[in-house]
C-alpha cells in the first residue's frame, strides 16, 4: 500500500520536474543567445558606418549618399512632450535618390503633426537597416490623403508616393537631437530569459519540497 501512494506521485513528479527542467535550460539557452546579440548590436553601433551595398543586412549600421525627393509620407503615431506639452507626432518617410542604385526610403526621424517647416534635409545619411513589414490583422488601415502609414512597407508607400522601385527595406536615420529628431541607438531586444530561467527552477525546487513533504507523510508511522 505504501509503495502505491509513493509510485503514482513519483512518476507525476518526474514527468513535471523533467519538463520544467527542460524549459528552465532552454531560457538558459535563450539567455545566453540574447546575450551574444546584444553584444553584437552594441559592438555594431560603435563601428563606424559602411557604404549602403545592393544587399545589406538587418541592423547594419551604413552611410548612403544622394538627394531627396520632395515627396514624403508619415510613419506610426507617437505622443511626445513639445514645449511642456504632449504633442501627435509621426516618423518622416522621405526617399533618398541615389545615383546608379534603387532609392531608399529613408526614416528620417520624429516630428510633429502638423509638420513646421524643417532644415533642408542633408545629402549623407549614417543610421542602420531596418527591414521591410508586413501588415497585420489588426494593423490601421494608411490614411492615403494625408500620406500616413502604420506598417513599414516601402513597396506601397513607394506607390502611394508613386515612386515606385524602392528598395525592400528602410534606411533609420541616426543622429543628435533636432527635427527631425532622429535615432540615437541601435534598437536592442528584450532580455527577461533570466526571470523565467529563475521562475522554471524554481518551480522545480518547489515540486520537489512538495513531494518530499508527501513522502514524508506517507511513510509517517
Amino acid at each position: 500500500m505504501t509503495r502505491r501512494r509513493l509510485l503514482i506521485p513519483a512518476l507525476s513528479t518526474l514527468a513535471m520536474l523533467a519538463v520544467l527542467l527542460f524549459l528552465g535550460t532552454w531560457q538558459v539557452q535563450r539567455l545566453l543567445w540574447k546575450q551574444s546579440l546584444i553584444a553584437a548590436i552594441a559592438a555594431a553601433e560603435r563601428a563606424p558606418a559602411t557604404p549602403l551595398g545592393p544587399d545589406p543586412a538587418p541592423l547594419a549600421r551604413v552611410r548612403a549618399e544622394g538627394s531627396f525627393l520632395t515627396a514624403t509620407a508619415l510613419y506610426g503615431a507617437e505622443l511626445r512632450p513639445l514645449a511642456g506639452t504632449p504633442t501627435d507626432g509621426a516618423r518622416l518617410l522621405a526617399v533618398l535618390a541615389r545615383p546608379g542604385a534603387a532609392p531608399v526610403l529613408v526614416d528620417r526621424g520624429w516630428v510633429p503633426v502638423p509638420t513646421p517647416p524643417l532644415p533642408p534635409p542633408p545629402t549623407t545619411v549614417e543610421g542602420y537597416i531596418r527591414p521591410a513589414e508586413s501588415a497585420g490583422a489588426f494593423t490601421p488601415a494608411p490614411d492615403l490623403a494625408a500620406k500616413r502609414f502604420y506598417v513599414l512597407d516601402p513597396a506601397a508607400i513607394g506607390a502611394a508616393l508613386g515612386i515606385p522601385g524602392l528598395a525592400p527595406y528602410v534606411l533609420v536615420a541616426m543622429g543628435d537631437s533636432g527635427l527631425p529628431d532622429p535615432a540615437r541607438t541601435l534598437p536592442r531586444p528584450t532580455n527577461n530569459h533570466l526571470a523565467y530561467a529563475i521562475t522554471w527552477y524554481g518551480l522545480a525546487i518547489a515540486l520537489l519540497a512538495i513531494f518530499a513533504l508527501h513522502t514524508r507523510k506517507v511513510l509517517r508511522p
